[in-house]
C-alpha cells in the first residue's frame, strides 16, 4: 500500500455536511492550534474538551519545565490571531514550565474572541462514529454525517453531528501498564495506593507523600529521569528518602544523549548517571515485572532478572512507562493502524522506535495521518501511537495541513514545511553503539519545503509531547 493508496479523496461538500462544524477532539495546544487554522480558513468549528479548562492534561504537569524553547512551542496561525489582540510572544530562547505554557499562550488563545465561543469544557467525547452508520456499512459512507456520543458536564448523554473530526485528544492518562507483556503485573489493584502516575509534583503538592520514603520509578524515558533527578533532590532535605531507578533494558540509550541542540534535554542522561555513580539513585536494570504485592508497609515487585526469578522491594511506585492511544472511542469507525505502534500506518514506518534508532522522520501531514474513514485524522501525540518521538512543532504542521486538505486547498496540504532542532538522540532499543555517529559542535536547525513523504528531517522529540508528555519537550 503507497501514501497515494490512502491519501483520501477531495472533502465532500454535500449541502448538509456544508453546514455542519468541524469537530475537534481536546484542547491542548494542538487542538487550539486546530482551531486556530479553521478560523482563518472560515471553517466552522466546534471543540470538546474533557476538563473544565483549556490546557488541563498540561496542568497535571504544569510544575514540569519544557525542554524546548518558546521558539518551537507557539502554532503560526495561533501567533496571528493572538497578534491581533496585542499580544507578545515570550522570549524565544526561553524554555516555559507546563503552567508558563498554559498561562502564557493557552490560556490567552481559549479566551480569543475567535475561539472561546467554539470551546465546550467538561465534554467527555465517548464515541464516534458515521450518522446511521456501524462499521460495515459501506454505501454513501463518505456522505455522511460524522456522529459523536458525548457525556456533558451534568452527566448527560447526547449524540452531535459534524463535517469532519480533528482528534486531538493525545495520550496522557493512559499509561503503558508496568508489566513486561504490555498488561498490568497479577496483584496490582492490590497496591494501587502506593502507586503514583508519572511526572508527580515530588517537591510541592507531593512533597509529603514522597519525604523519607524509598521511591521506584519505572521507565527508561524522559519523565523517568526527571522524576528520579528531583527525587534525588528531595533526598537532599528529608532524610530517609531514597530513589531506585528500574528499567526493563541494559541501559535506557534514549536519554543518554549528546549533541542535542535542547541542552536540558541533551544534559539529562548525563546527570542522571551522574546521580547513580554517586550512589544518590540506586539503579535495578534488566528488570521484567510480572507481579506485584502488598507487604503491608509497601510493595514487593516479582519478576525476571537475567532469566532467573528476582524480587524488589520499594514504598511507592511511580509509573513512567509512557503512553498509549485510547482507541475505543473510535472501534465503528474505518481506521487504517499499524500493528505495532498503533499509528496511521502510513506513518508508522516513519516513527517505529523498532526501526528509528536516532528518531528521524519525514515530514508529513494529512497524507500520512489519512485512514478509510475519509474526513477523519488522529493528530498530535496520539497519531504517534506509542511511538515516544513527538515534537510539538510536528503537531502544528500536522494540523496546517489537514485543515487545508478540509478546505479543499490541495496545494497548502501536500506542502509540509518544518523547522526543528537537530538531535543527539540515539537507540531506543540499547543495541550497538553511538547510531547517529558524529555531532556536529554547533548544530543547526534544518528548515524543509518539500511534498510530503519525501525528504528526512532529524525529529527532536525522543519522549517529546506537550499532549502528552513522557519528558516534556
Amino acid at each position: 500500500m503507497t501514501l497515494t493508496d490512502l491519501a483520501p479523496a477531495a472533502p465532500a461538500t454535500g449541502d448538509r455536511l456544508a453546514a455542519l462544524p468541524v469537530a475537534v477532539i481536546g484542547a491542548g495546544p494542538v487542538g487550539l492550534a486546530a482551531a486556530a487554522h479553521l478560523h482563518e480558513r472560515g471553517i466552522p468549528f466546534v471543540v470538546f474538551e474533557r476538563g473544565t479548562a483549556a490546557g488541563s492534561a498540561v496542568r497535571e504537569w504544569g510544575h514540569t519545565r519544557l525542554f524546548s524553547p518558546w521558539e518551537h512551542l507557539v502554532d503560526d496561525a495561533a501567533a496571528r490571531l493572538l497578534a491581533d489582540l496585542g499580544w507578545e510572544a515570550p522570549a524565544p530562547g526561553r524554555a516555559p514550565s507546563g503552567s508558563e505554557l498554559v498561562d502564557e499562550y493557552v490560556a490567552p488563545l481559549a479566551a480569543h474572541p475567535a475561539i472561546a465561543p467554539a470551546l465546550r469544557y467538561g465534554v467527555d467525547v465517548l464515541a464516534v462514529t458515521r450518522e446511521g452508520m456501524d462499521r460495515t456499512r459501506t454505501r454513501d459512507r463518505a456522505r455522511a454525517p460524522f456522529s459523536l456520543r458525548l457525556r456533558l458536564a451534568d452527566g448527560t448523554v447526547v449524540d452531535e453531528s459534524a463535517r469532519a473530526v480533528i482528534d486531538a485528544s493525545g495520550t496522557w492518562g493512559q499509561a503503558n501498564p508496568l508489566g513486561s507483556g504490555g498488561l498490568d503485573p497479577l496483584g496490582w489493584e492490590a497496591v494501587a495506593d502506593r502507586v503514583a502516575p508519572a511526572l508527580p509534583d515530588v517537591l510541592g503538592s507531593d512533597r509529603a507523600r514522597f519525604a523519607g520514603r524509598h521511591t521506584t520509578v519505572v521507565g527508561a524515558g524522559h519523565s523517568a529521569a526527571n522524576t528520579a533527578l528531583v527525587l534525588a533532590r528531595l533526598a537532599e532535605d528529608e532524610p530517609g528518602t531514597r530513589v531506585t531507578w528500574l528499567i526493563r533494558g541494559e541501559a535506557a540509550q534514549r536519554i543518554s544523549t549528546e549533541g542535542d541542540e535542547l541542552p536540558d534535554r541533551g544534559s539529562l542522561g548525563t546527570r542522571l548517571q551522574r546521580r547513580v555513580r554517586d550512589g544518590r539513585i540506586a539503579q535495578v536494570d534488566r528488570f521484567e515485572i510480572l507481579r506485584a504485592e502488598d507487604t503491608g508497609d509497601g510493595v514487593r515487585l516479582h519478576g525476571r532478572r537475567d532469566g532467573d526469578a528476582a524480587t524488589h522491594d520499594t514504598d511507592l511506585v511511580v509509573v513512567a512507562t509512557g503512553f498509549r492511544p485510547e482507541l475505543a472511542m473510535l472501534r465503528e469507525l474505518r481506521l487504517d493502524l499499524d500493528d505495532i505502534v498503533e499509528a496511521p500506518r502510513a506513518l508508522a514506518p516513519l516513527i517505529d522506535p523498532n526501526e528509528h534508532s536516532c528518531g528521524t522522520v519525514r515530514p508529513h501531514g494529512y497524507r500520512e495521518l489519512a485512514h478509510p474513514e475519509q474526513g477523519f485524522f488522529i493528530v498530535g501525540m496520539k497519531s504517534y501511537g506509542r511511538a515516544p518521538t513527538f515534537l510539538l512543532k510536528t503537531g502544528y504542521e500536522q494540523v496546517r495541513s489537514v485543515v487545508a486538505w478540509l478546505d479543499g486547498d490541495s496545494e497548502a496540504a501536500e506542502r509540509v514545511d518544518l523547522v526543528l532542532p537537530e538531535t543527539g538522540v540515539c537507540s531506543t532499543t540499547g543495541e550497538g553503539g553511538d547510531c547517529c555517529g558524529p555531532v556536529a559542535a554547533a548544530p543547526v536547525p534544518v528548515t524543509l519545503t518539500a511534498p510530503a513523504g519525501l525528504t528526512l528531517l532529524p525529529l527532536a522529540g525522543a519522549s517529546c509531547s506537550i499532549d502528552s508528555p513522557d519528558g516534556c519537550c
